[in-house]
């Protein structure tokens, strides 16, 4: 029996309600998790001086890539040292700041590892509410058009033990998102009118440690459709779980070992590649067919010169992914054998994200590497910035959004 797989969108019946799939970019890595989109036209070379339409100073210290919704740009920020948690709005056109509001003050924040930040989790938006996430330290969902808090939650525990790092999706009524910390490992949904929980279900993983430390993940979940039902992929250390999205009930699960797993899941070509991070089986591709434990279905998988928290991208037939050391590689996604590799150098933390033919990285050294998605190393442009990036980019209508360290921009021709 052939089973079909596919991406299925958490915000796709209001984009196609409300705005073109190409035109907004809802949650981490785009509408699907997959960090492609639908865009046209956009430029492959850029600088201070050019394709720049605006550029935004953003206060405090945040990781959290932007999020856009028809005329408004969402980011997320904080300060520093963890006190103030706040969101901030910009007008799509004109890059202005509308609307600046402090959503959580925090007495006493957890420890944030120097590298991580405060506000590392990406929102995500939908028609009039964002849902902006701080790990232990706050939930909320705001209307878009006031800025005011329509539900929050603080209760909801979870020793980060190095800073929050996991971004929420939307499946039909629900707000769905991962705390695997240093202390206790869980998936919870959450009424996205509410706030309420509707499920939460404990990892139970046999972690082979007692070392919290090595029970941590930061990881984003995908939906997939496998043979008509829906599928929540959720990666943890030590193993990927798949959960009905609606109740929280576990379908199968993977032991592949590793921490600190960070990329959402890719889900095409009738399979599901999972990157572990640190450890375990760093990349491979899984047939998702069966209950239980289903680790036999693992085709192929690959240790050399995999990422850490640079998420891959599946394009056609190849991975393209680059490490925090500036190693771009394509791998055959039938195989996971090597296609291609070209070292870059520079330190690269943001993932790639793909349009128009073209794969955009960031790195934290102010370097903007564009590349064509193709069988062999193919470079269109080198481009420089005042600053580097820690943020994936975002890509709706013409324009690329991208945040670096300070600012924010909208580079377009």
């Amino acid at each position: 029996m052939k089973v079909v797989i596919h991406i299925t969108s958490a915000c796709a019946l209001l984009i196609a309600a409300s705005a073109r799939a190409d035109d907004v970019w809802t949650q981490f890595r785009g509408p699907n998790g997959q960090g492609v989109s639908d865009a046209h036209d956009l430029p492959a070379e850029w600088s201070e001086t050019k394709n720049i339409r605006w550029k935004t100073p953003i206060h405090g210290r945040a990781w959290s890539s932007p999020v856009v919704w028809q005329d408004e740009v969402w980011v997320t920020t904080a300060t520093a040292d963890g006190h103030r948690l706040s969101a901030l709005k910009l007008d799509r056109d004109s890059g202005q700041i509308v609307l600046d509001k402090i959503v959580f003050e925090i007495e006493k924040p957890q420890f944030c590892y120097p590298f991580n930040s405060y506000a590392s989790s990406t929102p995500v938006i939908e028609e009039g509410r964002i849902y902006v996430h701080f790990g232990s330290h706050g939930t909320a969902c705001l209307d878009t058009a006031t800025g005011k808090t329509l539900w929050s939650r603080q209760d909801l525990p979870c020793d980060h033990h190095r800073g929050a790092g996991s971004s929420p999706i939307l499946f039909d009524d629900l707000m769905i998102v991962s705390f695997d910390g240093f202390d206790v490992q869980y998936v919870v949904a959450l009424d996205k009118k509410t706030g309420q929980t509707a499920w939460k279900r404990d990892r139970q993983i046999d972690y082979g440690t007692h070392d919290g430390d090595a029970k941590k993940a930061y990881s984003t979940p995908s939906i997939a459709e496998v043979s008509g039902k829906p599928l929540l992929i959720s990666p943890s250390a030590g193993a990927t779980i798949a959960y009905e999205p609606q109740s929280g009930k576990e379908v199968w699960r993977i032991r592949h070992g590793g921490m600190n797993a960070a990329a959402p899941p890719l889900i095409g070509r009738e399979m599901i590649f999972v990157n572990t991070a640190d450890g375990g089986f760093r990349e491979f591709a899984i047939r998702p067919e069966g209950t239980g434990d289903i680790t036999a279905n693992v085709l192929w998988k690959q240790q050399e010169m995999m990422p850490v928290r640079c998420a891959p991208l599946l394009i056609d037939d190849l991975l393209f992914m680059i490490n925090e050391a500036g190693i771009l590689v394509c791998l055959d996604s039938e195989t996971g054998e090597l296609v291609w590799r070209h070292r870059l150098g520079g330190h690269f933390s943001a993932s790639p994200v793909y349009a128009d033919g073209k794969i955009f990285f960031s790195s934290e050294d102010g370097v903007y590497p564009v590349i064509a998605a193709a069988g062999k190393y193919q470079p269109l442009a080198t481009n420089h910035l005042d600053d580097g990036a820690m943020a994936s980019p975002a890509i709706a209508g013409k324009a690329i959004y991208l945040r670096t360290k300070t600012h924010l921009y909208r580079i377009e021709r």
